[in-house]
Parts: structure tokens; sequence; C-alpha cells
């Protein structure tokens, strides 16, 4: 790594879309002078503009006053990072790799082809992007081989943890830091970046690299399996009358529970749980530990079940009748406060209930957009209320604040029949049901 300088130190941040663009725009705002790399030209004038490629509630106002400052700056070229900047955090994607369930890793591999023969000097090298278990050994042996720096390049890793919607306050107050690191130098140079949060007391956790790379995938893989538990527990709610709401209220008070992530509802998606949680199976496979693959494989179905569930209760609803039907779905994104629609049960569930026969109209207030390039068939309405026109049956299926205001006795008005489905479990079933309307959740009576 580089020897200590007088000077702050330079941070290079590659790969800039959601992981990336926080990090950069959380690396200026900690004080550093921070590059940005982006290949694609589109998201590069953004970020330069200082807007992000993506809705996150605060990241534009970020970007925006470190851009005016001068202290942050996005490039595409690899040459203007590798002899100015001491570390270079790796934030590019890891999808699932088609045909598999395994994590698409060309991405990462990319910026070993671009970036290990410009390094001549002494360098830290940090990956954040969620890989599994093992690829940072070949990233270290691909940057030791390729780079003119040879074994002086090294390599940690040290995993994010943003939830989406969050994502500027999880990267400047994060609630832990994980340092996969080999040397001491490694970790003083880490506990030199993230100063900050550290001085604000968030606890830290230094470790080796395989830990490092396993925690980020066990975190997600026990959030998915906690959010299917409280789903299955929904569908025995269902079949004795119980409330599933109350149920993990009272779960939640034990402490080894918690009530985190313990809400029943239409089942996880985005563009993390789903394809971590399959690419943490498939490197068990790898390694042989087929306990956990049994493990996620059922939590995975549990997941898929839990949307075919909300396609049979709106036919329920509907009389047992998809012919003529008119289906409101509320909400596109795959959770509230982004716009990201990879994996959304929302968009699932409409695209069943589209295929199915019946006409279905979406609305969502930051998501349309991509909604419309996953899902070009359905209808899109330009707002809540006409969306919901001549609607026989009305899904709650993102849980914006804005659909919690709606007005029961205004849309009665407008809808075809009063009929809610409240996927969600967050409207208030006692004003539905006095303003006239059949409301229906999954796992209340």
């Amino acid at each position: 790594m580089s020897e200590a300088t007088s000077r702050p130190l330079r941070i290079a941040v590659i790969g800039t879309n959601y992981l990336g663009a926080n990090t950069a725009a959380g690396m200026a705002e900690f004080g550093f002078d921070v590059i940005g790399v982006e290949i694609d030209e589109h998201r590069l004038k953004l970020l330069n503009d200082g807007k992000a490629p993506l809705y996150e509630p605060g990241l534009d106002p970020l970007l925006k006053k470190h851009v005016d400052s001068g202290r942050l700056r996005f490039t595409k070229d690899y040459t203007e990072i590798a002899d100015w900047a001491d570390v270079h955090f790796v934030c590019v994607g890891t999808p699932q790799l088609e045909g598999s369930e395994a994590a698409d890793l060309s991405q990462v591999h990319s910026v070993v082809d671009m970036l290990a023969p410009l390094l001549t000097k002494p360098v830290l090298v940090v990956g954040r992007s969620t890989v599994p278990v093992g690829t940072s050994t070949i990233v270290e042996q691909r940057f030791h081989t390729e780079a003119p720096a040879g074994t002086a390049v090294e390599i940690a890793w040290q995993p994010e943890f943003l939830r989406e919607a969050h994502g500027v306050e999880d990267t400047l107050h994060p609630d832990r830091l994980v340092f996969g690191v080999q040397s001491a130098q490694a970790e003083a140079r880490l506990r030199e970046v993230f100063a900050t949060p550290i001085g604000e007391g968030t606890p830290v956790v230094v470790c080796n690299l395989p830990t490092a790379e396993l925690v980020k995938g066990g975190a997600n893989a026990f959030l998915a399996t906690k959010i299917s538990f409280i789903n299955a527990l929904a569908e025995m709610a269902d079949a004795t009358g119980a409330d599933v709401t109350q149920l993990a209220e009272a779960l939640g008070y034990d402490k080894r529970i918690g009530r985190g992530a313990l809400n029943a509802g239409p089942g996880y998606g985005g563009g993390c749980l789903p394809k971590d949680l399959r690419a943490f199976m498939h490197r068990a496979g790898e390694l042989g530990v087929e306990e956990v693959i049994t493990l996620l494989r059922e939590v995975d179905d549990i997941n898929q079940h839990r949307r075919a569930g909300i396609v049979d209760l709106t036919h329920e609803m509907l009389g047992g009748e998809w012919s003529g039907k008119n289906v409101t779905v509320l909400g596109a994104a795959f959770k509230a406060g982004t716009d990201d629609v990879r994996d959304s049960p929302a968009l699932d569930v409409a695209g069943r209930i589209h295929l199915h026969g019946a006409n279905v109209t979406v609305y969502d207030p930051e998501a349309m957009e991509n909604a419309r390039r996953v899902r070009p068939t359905l209808r899109y309405a330009a707002s809540a209320l006409e969306a919901c026109r001549d609607a026989h049956a009305v899904l709650h299926l993102t849980e914006w604040p804005e659909f919690l205001e709606l007005d029961p006795n205004t849309l009665k008005d407008v809808v075809a029949a009063p009929v809610v489905v409240d996927a969600r479990l967050t409207l208030d079933a006692a004003t539905w049901r006095a303003a006239g309307w059949t409301y229906r959740a999954p796992g209340k009576p």
C-alpha cells in the first residue's frame, strides 16, 4: 500500500450505480477527494451533473454538494485513478448469471482487466461488491500477476449493508463495519477511511477475507429466511383465524428473535436478496454444504409461493373470474423509497394476473418508467385515483406512504367494486371497512 502522506487520502470508487454512487458521495462527505469510474455515458453525465442514476432519498443533494465543491468527480478513464488514488473501492454489480443460480462476476473481472495493468505502486484495493466466498483470493492472484506493482497491491474486502431507500443514512452512519484484511496496515488504512463513523461509535469487526465475503451473503440469507418464516406463519394464521401482525409483535419482543424484518407481505424482492440467496446456495453446492442448500431452497420456495397466494386471493375476491375484470395494483417497486423493480413482488403479481386474462393497471410514485420497461404489456396510470377507476379489486403491494393516506370514501366513488387486498398489511382495516370496502389481508382474520 502507499505510504502515509500529509495530504488527505484519495479515494477511487469503481462502479457507480446504487452501491457506488452512495459510496462515492459518502467518501466525499467524510472529507476525501473522490473520483468515481463509470463506463456508461448516460450515467457518467448524470453523475457529473450531481444527479444519481436512480431514485434514492437524499442522494442527489449529497452528490450535487460535492460535485459542486470539486471534491467529487466522475470519469470513464481508469488511467485517471491508477496512480492518483490511495484506495480503490470496487463497487460493481454481481447479478445472477443467466441460466444459472451462480453470481455473474464478469464486472469484477473487468475491473481487474482494466485496473491491474495500470498499477505501478503499492495500493489497497477494497472489494465492496457482494461475491461468493473465495472470490477475493482469485482477484488477489490476478492483481499480483497482472499488475506491475505485483504483490504490493493488497486486497481487502469490506462488505456493504445498505438498505435501499436508506442508502445515504447507512453509508454515513453504518450499524457496523466489517474489515476483511490481511495486514495491520490494511486495517489501519480502512480505519482512516471510516474514521468518521468509527468516531461516532460504529462497531468494527476485523476478520479474514473469506469471513468478510460470507458476512454479506449470510446476512441476506438470514433476512430472507426471517421474511419467509413470518410469511409461512401468515398461512398458519389464515388457517386458524389468528392475526399474523399481532403474532409478529409478540415474537419480536423476544430479543433472540427481534421485530426487524418480521413483516408478513408479498415476500422479498429487489436486486440483492433473491440473487444473493441463490448465489449463496450455488456456492454452498460447490463446497458440498448440503444443509445450507436444503434450508435456503425452502426459503426461496416459500417466497415464490407467497406471490402465488396473493394471486389466488385476488381470484377469490373476484368471484373466481378473471375475464372482464379490472385489477388495480398499487406499487411497482419492490419496496417503498426506491424505483428498483428488479424481482419486484408487486410487478410479478401484476404480471401473473395479467396472464390470467384480467386487465391490470399499475401506479407507483417513483418506479413507473422502470416498470414500463420490465412489463410493457401492463396498463399504467398517472395517479392512484386514476389507476383505481372501474377496478373490481385494488391490490396494495408496495408500502408507499401515499397509499396509506388514500381516502377509501373517495376511491369508492370511482371503483367498480369496493374490494381491497392489503398484501402489505399496513392499511387501516377498520377505516376501509367502515367506508364500505371488502378488506382482505393475508394472515389477518
